[in-house]
């Protein structure tokens, strides 16, 4: 009975993992990697730290995007500053 078993399972192929999947795993390891001695609660900040890049993606529609640039090129700065700016008051 066992090698019965045995030979089904040689007969099963193997499922190659997707490249998301395997990267995904990857991350998921590399975030939760304490071996360098590093506790929990500095993983979290690292974490924290992460998710505040600075950085934020929007997408807007045309005539806007057109009517930023316009007035920012009106205040002699870039369009960032200027979104920033408006962002701040």
């Amino acid at each position: 009975m066992k090698n019965d078993i045995e030979k089904r399972f040689k007969a099963i192929s193997e499922i190659e993992p997707v490249k998301e999947e395997l990267e995904a795993i990857k991350r998921i390891e590399q975030e939760n990697d304490t071996s360098a001695g590093v506790t929990l609660e500095e993983m979290d900040k690292i974490r924290m730290e992460r998710e505040y890049s600075g950085k934020i993606s929007l997408r807007v529609p045309k005539t806007l995007h057109r009517e930023l640039v316009k007035n920012a090129r009106h205040e002699n700065i870039s369009l960032n500053q200027y979104i920033l700016y408006k962002l701040a008051r």
